[in-house]
């Protein structure tokens, strides 16, 4: 089975080893990668493993400031994703969690009945009052979580999904496939939740704009959960903050980003099944000098930029007051001080 795994990055130099090793304990077999303004490496890593076989990186084509959209466009014409079996388009903070079979995506596959697509649900895990950058794998150090049926006060919580070769497809999306609005009702895609569960038809067909993206969250992770580390360490956050995102070029994120998925109300340690295997497969990686070394360089350049931003009276307030934050969600927290817990 070939499964190509699609992804958009900008400075993620440290992670890319992490990411690319543990989809391929899931199975991937392909990768194709899309870069814009890297200043930390990540281009040269990516170009030196291209150069290794499976992996296919590309400047990202975008001529605006939709990076990600415009990367998934192009994405549908590559034959690395036009000649696989599987697709699956995720971010590098996000690693996906099998608890069924051998926890691969075939055993996932087969465990959903073979369906034309699969949307797994996002578990948002904390930073876990991490402030320093370690180069140890994002999914031992993070650990804590929302409670995954509840989200802020949202029930309903966005997912990514895996598409078949055979989706009658329109276009890629960056949270789920879509295809053309005139699909007649005998050919709609059979596509399931991360529990084998065939989704609701608003879902299926995009009719609620709300909710083309995003699910209720509850039993929806029997077979696999998605696990989202969008804040890292403190340092690495500081970071992503002043990258921007693949979305839209300099986009701020605000203290409410940090405080909605800091929230570490509930333990799982279920992705750590992977680590003796995901260690192994770093360290073989490492063994290749010139990987090693390129890797060094992003995690230093990493590390320097984390300086460099520190040296600024604003990111070094931005830094103390981040850590200063409660770690209830705003909803919650408003809640307690309605109730009087908290002045």
């Amino acid at each position: 089975m070939r499964i190509t795994a699609v992804t958009c990055v900008k400075n993620e130099g440290p992670f890319l080893l992490e990411w690319i090793a543990f989809n391929r304990l899931l199975g991937v077999t392909d990768f194709l990668f899309y870069s814009n303004d890297c200043s930390d490496g990540t281009d040269r890593l990516l170009d030196a493993l291209a150069a290794r076989g499976g992996l296919v990186h590309l400047p990202n084509p975008a001529q605006g400031r939709n990076y990600q959209m415009e990367a998934l466009k192009d994405a549908a014409r590559q034959k690395i994703v036009k000649t696989a079996d599987w697709v699956w388009i995720a971010d590098v903070d996000e690693f996906l969690n099998i608890h069924v079979g051998n926890h691969t995506i075939p055993a996932l596959i087969r465990a959903c009945g073979n369906p034309q697509a699969i949307s797994v649900t996002f578990q948002f895990f904390a930073n876990c009052g991490i402030d320093g950058f370690r180069d140890r794998p994002v999914i031992e150090q993070f650990t804590r979580s929302h409670n995954p049926d509840l989200w802020c006060d949202q029930t309903a919580i966005e997912v990514k999904s895996l598409m078949r070769q055979d989706f009658p497809l329109r276009y890629f999306g960056a949270h789920r496939p879509f295809f053309r609005d005139d699909l007649p009702k005998a050919e709609l895609p059979v596509w399931t939740d991360g529990s084998g569960r065939r989704v609701s038809h608003k879902y299926l067909v995009a009719a609620n704009p709300r909710r083309i993206r995003k699910f209720p969250a509850h039993g929806a992770r029997r077979f696999a959960t998605l696990n989202h580390y969008a804040l890292r360490s403190l340092d690495s956050y500081l970071v992503k903050n002043d990258r921007g995102d693949v979305n839209r070029e300099n986009r701020a994120f605000d203290d409410t980003y940090w405080r909605e998925r800091n929230d570490p109300a509930w333990e799982d340690t279920s992705i750590r099944r992977y680590l003796p295997a995901l260690n192994a497969a770093l360290a073989q990686m490492k063994q290749d000098p010139e990987i090693a070394a390129l890797h060094a360089d992003c995690v230093a350049l990493h590390l320097a930029k984390r300086d460099a931003l520190m040296a600024q009276p604003a990111y070094a307030e931005m830094h103390a007051h981040l850590r200063s934050l409660p770690t209830e969600p705003p909803a919650e927290y408003a809640l307690m001080q309605e109730l009087g817990l908290v002045t």
